[in-house]
């Protein structure tokens, strides 16, 4: 939650990712998932084209979705091991909430593809500081099943649309620890003439 006394640059400093595994229930209701995705969405969109959507794999469905995937993985990789489709079964059936964004991609617009994907990329970091701010964590991924055909055509993707992420979201079953961080003095630096 956001304390107002403090350093308002602290709830950013605390932003972490919570492995999938260390998410468990309450996951945000319905009304704190419209509050999470009204708030997310206020991202920059450069010709307003809102070159994104979300998709909520609904508590009753998310057993099957992870199924689906795993009957897909191992389609695609079939050597596989059975350790790597657990996971798979674990990760998408078991998350507490499951978000899909979706790059809605308007070809030929003079706003280019990457700034579309750009602004699809704030909605997966806004829901996380969203999440965040009510007191939720999560964790953004993608991994193979985002960059699938397969699980594309599952999710009922258009020809212009790619997965961006698979949000992972509920409380942390423990407190993140925090992980090495880049020195600023390592990526920042001033152009010169």
């Amino acid at each position: 939650m956001i304390n107002q006394t403090e350093n308002p640059l602290a709830f950013l400093d605390r932003r972490r990712s919570t492995p999938v595994m260390a998410l468990s229930a309450p996951a945000p209701d319905q009304m704190a998932l419209r509050q999470i995705l009204g708030s997310a969405i206020r991202v920059p969109d450069h010709g307003r084209l809102a070159p994104w959507r979300v998709i909520e794999v609904p508590d009753s469905a998310r057993g099957a979705f992870a199924e689906a995937l795993v009957i897909r993985h191992r389609l695609v990789e079939p050597e596989i091991g059975e350790a790597a489709l657990e996971k798979d079964r674990q990760r998408f059936g078991e998350s507490p909430m499951l978000l899909v964004v979706v790059a809605r991609i308007t070809i030929g617009h003079k706003v280019p593809e990457q700034e579309q994907i750009l602004s699809g990329g704030c909605v997966c970091l806004n829901i996380l500081l969203a999440a965040q701010a009510l007191g939720y964590s999560g964790q953004w991924l993608t991994g193979w099943a985002a960059y699938d055909d397969g699980v594309a055509s599952l999710l009922g993707l258009a020809e212009n649309e790619r997965v961006l992420g698979f949000l992972h979201l509920g409380s942390a079953a423990q407190e993140t620890p925090e992980r090495i961080r880049p020195q600023l003095d390592d990526v920042f630096s001033q152009w010169q003439a």
